[in-house]
């Protein structure tokens, strides 16, 4: 698993910004996530076609699976990809939430022997 690319994001500037832009910053969210998560899971990264897929209706629904499912492979099941697609059915925010703390938890591991500043969004 490759974590050198993953970028510590300030969960609060994330609220912020997904208030502000009223939602908006939730689709390059996901954008940005799943690219970390495909090339940290050694896979082809087509995040690009994914979230256009999460703007698609019922197409979403396949969009939201492979995301929960590369978030599993990423957590090695800590939280299996079912169980992040259902959370994101009934409630989305404990995905991000989640998904965000151990995106964060792999950048603070790879950023001790770096010299980069985190990332706020």
């Amino acid at each position: 698993m490759r974590t050198g690319h993953i970028k510590y994001r300030n969960m609060m500037v994330q609220f912020g910004l997904y208030i502000i832009t009223l939602g908006l910053f939730g689709v390059f969210w996901f954008y940005s996530t799943m690219k970390e998560l495909e090339i940290a899971n050694g896979k082809e990264e087509r995040a690009l076609l994914w979230t256009f897929l999460l703007i698609v209706p019922i197409a979403n629904l396949f969009s939201v699976w492979h995301y929960a499912s590369e978030v599993g492979v990423f957590t090695r099941d800590k939280y299996p990809g079912i169980l992040i697609f259902l959370l994101w059915l009934v409630f989305s925010p404990v995905v991000w939430l989640l998904v965000q703390m151990e995106l964060n938890s792999a950048a603070k591991g790879t950023q001790g022997s770096q010299s980069a500043t985190p990332d706020p969004a």
